[in-house]
């Protein structure tokens, strides 16, 4: 019965924070997480809900007191363990408005651990908000019964990234109209690095550096022409059932996204100075 009734119960994301997340804890509520269970949803105290967040799993939990925008939540028993961090990195030029929401939704949906963005030759858009989409992220991941929300890197150059990118970490590119590409797709790390090119596709410059990268691996998402938006969630969908069907339970990718991470965080470093 509890199982069921945690199932229909909302999920929160909340911040790690100096509070032990053990049974008969109190977790503080966020003005915005109290206005949302007391405004939005109308429950009151006693109502269950279903804290989470990656260091401290998911929680079952009552509403201990929710008024003017502050609240608490009465923690009672662990649901799901801590989530180990990983996933795959997504690299993409940023798109309108509504194109780069839904790549970034789906990329959370599908288990994605790392979203580095980058500008090409084509990019209409040379600015992100990182705030409106970590709460895009944080959205999805709470939907989706997701513990952790991706990570989101500085906007940087392609060149910047090809620059810093690890040579023995694999780079699986969609390069448009590619339909014969010889890439081995039966042996994929979970850690996995996917790029997708922009609204217009990469120019013949970046095309022509990214086949002349030995670490780039050139896939095919068919003859058809697709939507930037559309190939990022093909892209991901496919790798992400390569992967899992021949690594299975194989983690050996955690430490190539230490080294991406490393590598994004020295060339944005040097980019904005």
């Amino acid at each position: 019965m509890e199982d069921t009734i945690a199932q229909d119960s909302p999920r929160l994301f909340i911040e790690p924070g100096d509070t032990v997340w053990q049974p008969d804890a109190d977790i503080a509520l966020s003005p915005e997480h109290a206005h949302y269970l007391g405004v939005v949803l109308r429950l009151a105290e006693g109502a269950e809900v279903r804290p989470f967040n990656a260091r401290d799993g998911e929680w079952l939990g009552r509403i201990g007191h929710i008024r003017k925008g502050r609240g608490q939540v009465h923690l009672q028993s662990r649901l799901r363990e801590p989530a180990p961090p990983g996933g795959p990195t997504l690299v993409f030029s940023p798109l309108k408005r509504d194109a780069t929401d839904l790549v970034i939704r789906m990329a959370t949906e599908l288990g994605v651990g790392r979203l580095a963005p980058v500008t090409t030759e084509r990019t209409n858009t040379h600015r992100i908000n990182p705030e409106r989409w970590r709460a895009i992220c944080i959205e999805a991941a709470e939907q989706c019964e997701r513990l952790d929300i991706p990570q989101i890197d500085p906007l940087i150059t392609l060149g910047a990234a090809l620059d810093g990118w690890p040579s023995d970490v694999p780079l699986y590119a969609a390069l448009e109209r590619m339909t014969d590409p010889k890439t081995d797709l039966s042996a994929m790390p979970q850690g996995f690095a996917a790029l997708i090119g922009p609204e217009g596709g990469f120019s013949p410059g970046e095309a022509a550096r990214l086949e002349r990268a030995a670490f780039v691996r050139p896939i095919s998402l068919g003859p058809l022409v697709l939507r930037a938006d559309t190939a990022a969630c093909v892209t991901l969908g496919l790798l992400q059932a390569r992967s899992r069907a021949g690594t299975e339970g194989d983690t050996s990718g955690h430490s190539d996204l230490a080294r991406l991470q490393a590598g994004f965080s020295a060339n944005a470093h040097v980019q904005s100075r």
